[in-house]
């Protein structure tokens, strides 16, 4: 059981919890596709337990390496962009012609958006360091303001298609901006 606690194994304990985010976005995406979105839910819901227990696992072992890095970020893009956005667009069933294209661009560039946000991340970002702040919104708080989306959708609360369109760019934006937000 030592290799679970080797850093240099990629199947480390850090690393194979970051696999396991990776499966329950994957998994997430396949039942929103059939219809399911409580059961994405819960699965996006695991998916941000996983990654929070992925980092400490890493910072309390000693387990981070730039291989862990990188997976992290790919299971961000998975659990916390593009599950999320699968959510979102799938749940406002955009009518058909220009609806569903200008809602695809939107979705497009949202996940363009968090891709960029992961990449500059990882660029600045050391082994083993934890910043006091994160420069823009973080992805994993994207996914949340998107799932907040989801619900004022599904509640009736904002169903004009534009509107939810507009403040999904606007969290798009945020992704990349200079806005400081505290490191838990």
């Amino acid at each position: 059981m030592s290799f679970l606690f080797n850093k240099t194994n990629h199947f480390n304990i850090a690393n194979l919890v970051t696999f396991s985010n990776i499966t329950a976005g994957i998994v997430a995406m396949y039942f929103i596709q059939q219809g399911d979105f409580f059961t994405a839910i819960i699965l996006a819901w695991i998916a941000g337990g996983l990654d929070i227990l992925d980092g400490k696992l890493a910072r309390r072992f000693h387990l981070s390496t730039e291989f862990g890095i990188q997976l992290d970020s790919f299971a961000d893009f998975i659990s916390f962009v593009i599950m999320p956005s699968f959510l979102l667009f799938y749940a406002i069933k955009p009518d058909g012609g220009a609806g569903v294209l200008i809602a695809g661009i939107v979705f497009i560039y949202y996940i363009i958006s968090g891709l960029r946000r992961l990449i500059e991340f990882n660029l600045h970002q050391e082994e083993g360091e934890v910043a006091k702040y994160f420069t823009g919104v973080p992805t994993p708080m994207g996914a949340i303001l998107l799932w907040v989306l989801y619900l004022l959708h599904g509640y009736g609360i904002i169903t004009n298609l534009y509107i939810l369109l507009v403040l999904v760019l606007t969290i798009a934006y945020l992704l990349n901006s200079k806005v400081k937000i505290p490191h838990p």
